[in-house]
């Protein structure tokens, strides 16, 4: 169990993707700029991390050395076109939204590196739980970041879910501010500032708890001089 415990923390946050690697950036900024968006990528990323992975652990003993890169990237190719025809069958207004950032998710470098680096050298049920949860890392960052971008860029939560989920979902929205607009963060260098706000609290959250770790220091023990007075015979 603290084999599967130590994975999930690493995807979920002490090696994040988004948060501490750094990668898959381009989509990250790019579609998080609403829920839904972000919520539709983020599935997506998500089955085919954890897919590509499983499937990476199982042939890594059949794939050659000096083919092992371009047979990931074939592998990641086939699970995203998997999750871009369920989701043209499904969602195809979302589909149409996201364009070319579906077939994209094949250069993401959080996919890949994670591929190489663990799924190729583990066995097929932690090299799926660690994708699982690198996806799910992933996804948790985009929609977080697409809400925040949403709320403080149109002052709105959950608009236009029916992209997603079909019209059962347009009554969803949440206005919380009427006829309000910031445009800065519906734009780039809003994706950019508040992705920074994030990695800078999680930052902050980690030296706390690594202070907060930190045995106290015990006082040190002086010596006491006793002053004898009087004969010693």
């Amino acid at each position: 169990m603290s084999q599967w415990r130590e994975l999930a923390k690493s995807g979920l946050w002490s090696n994040n993707p988004a948060l501490v690697q750094l990668l898959g950036l381009c989509p990250l900024l790019a579609v998080s700029g609403s829920v839904v968006n972000a919520l539709g990528l983020a599935l997506a990323t998500l089955l085919v991390m954890a897919g590509s992975s499983t499937a990476i652990s199982l042939i890594r003993h059949q794939v050659p050395s000096a083919v092992r890169l371009p047979a990931f990237v074939m592998v990641i190719a086939a699970f995203v076109t998997c999750a871009e025809l369920l989701m043209a069958a499904y969602a195809y207004p979302l589909y149409q939204v996201l364009g070319i950032f579906i077939p994209l998710i094949v250069t993401n470098c959080a996919i890949l590196g994670r591929a190489d680096a663990f799924a190729s050298r583990q066995p097929v049920l932690p090299a799926a739980i660690d994708g699982f949860m690198m996806g799910l890392g992933f996804a948790a960052v985009l929609v977080l970041l697409g809400t925040l971008r949403e709320l403080l860029g149109q002052g709105t939560l959950f608009s236009d879910m029916a992209l997603l989920f079909g019209p059962q979902a347009a009554s969803w929205q949440l206005t919380i501010a009427d006829d309000y607009q910031f445009l800065f963060f519906v734009l780039p260098p809003g994706a950019f500032f508040v992705a920074g706000l994030l990695i800078a609290l999680k930052n902050a959250i980690d030296q706390r708890n690594v202070a907060r770790a930190k045995p106290v220091a015990a006082a040190p023990r002086t010596a006491r001089r006793v002053r004898v007075t009087g004969t010693i015979k």
